[in-house]
């Protein structure tokens, strides 16, 4: 089965910070890690939710491209919230990422997030591969 297995790795987003890969191809589908909002060069983003949302949606697309994916073709994608106060906006900005593309979605608050942040997301996605 590890021969199937295509480990995906960008410098245009910040490195696993365990023992884990930023995703996994296996077939047709590629599987994001949880990013949270750390820059590529491994820095926390400064800013409240809005700009934690905006950098984990840069590192989903730079993760997902390496995979020879796309937001577009995201199946799943599941939200954790260090605040479930925090739903609307992080689901305003989520909206601007899937204007026409509605992927199936969970949205859940937990009690706390590596690095304390306020957001993480990991997607499931078709990749370009027939």
């Amino acid at each position: 089965m590890a021969q199937d297995l295509k480990i995906v790795s960008t410098e245009q987003a910040p490195a696993a910070i365990g023992p884990y890969s930023q995703a996994v191809v296996f077939g047709n589908l590629v599987f994001t890690s949880g990013q949270i909002p750390l820059r590529p060069d491994g820095q926390l983003v400064e800013g409240g939710i809005e700009a934690q949302t905006h950098q984990v949606f840069a590192n989903l697309k730079a993760v997902l491209a390496e995979a020879g994916s796309s937001l577009q073709q995201a199946v799943k994608v599941t939200v954790f919230l260090k605040d479930m106060n925090q739903f609307a906006t992080v689901n305003e900005i989520y909206a601007s990422y899937f204007l026409e593309h509605k992927p199936s979605r969970s949205t859940v608050e937990v009690a706390r997030l590596p690095k304390d942040v306020f957001v993480e997301i990991e997607v499931i996605a078709s990749t370009n591969v027939e």
